[in-house]
């Protein structure tokens, strides 16, 4: 299993269970699941974890900014220059079918704009890694994790990631459910 794990997760992570994790077993797993690229972190997920909540996922995975650690493990997985498996029908589909109603509004500059921002973003680069990955690999479960949900995306012009992924068929789990997923951790209340 191979997940692609996106800012709002990391986030909920650091917030949200790290905090009882008295005995840093949590804390290991995920470096050593990141350490062995069974987590990937992307590159502009990380460039967004330097300006959220005052670095709280910095400062709590600490050695996701640690130089000898990024260098040894080759943290971030760089993906500026991906392109997609299949990039016309990639690029029709961003035209076409991940956009919102909102998008309709906009005149043909402003939707340039907001496409290469989309494009840009973490979102687009998580899909577009993970795309590139079942292209390669058709055997092993990919997934990306993220905390939002298909619903409402205030009025932005693209779809949210969960909506996208089911239209390209990519797995897309919150992070308790990614949490689940491993028998090492038992996330209980007494």
């Amino acid at each position: 299993m191979k997940v692609v794990i996106d800012t709002s997760s990391l986030l909920s992570l650091v917030r949200y269970y790290l905090p009882f994790d008295t005995d840093s077993k949590l804390y290991n797993l995920v470096k050593q699941e990141i350490k062995n690229h069974n987590i990937i972190i992307i590159d502009e997920v990380l460039n967004e974890c330097q300006y959220v909540s005052g670095k709280l996922v910095t400062r709590k995975l600490d050695f996701l900014v640690d130089k000898e650690f990024s260098k040894t493990f080759k943290i971030p997985t760089k993906t500026k220059d991906l392109i997609p498996p299949s990039p016309t029908k990639f690029y029709n589909l961003v035209d076409n079918t991940f956009i919102t109603s909102n998008a309709k509004r906009l005149n043909s500059a402003q939707f340039e704009q907001q496409k290469k921002e989309f494009l840009e973003s973490a979102d687009a680069r998580m899909i577009i890694y993970l795309l590139n990955e079942i292209s390669k690999n058709s055997f092993e479960r990919l997934m990306l994790i993220t905390e939002e949900t298909e619903g409402s995306n205030d009025q932005k012009a693209f779809k949210k990631i969960p909506a996208i992924c089911k239209i390209l068929n990519i797995e897309v789990k919150a992070l308790p459910d990614l949490l689940d997923l491993y028998s090492d951790i038992n996330i209980k209340f007494e």
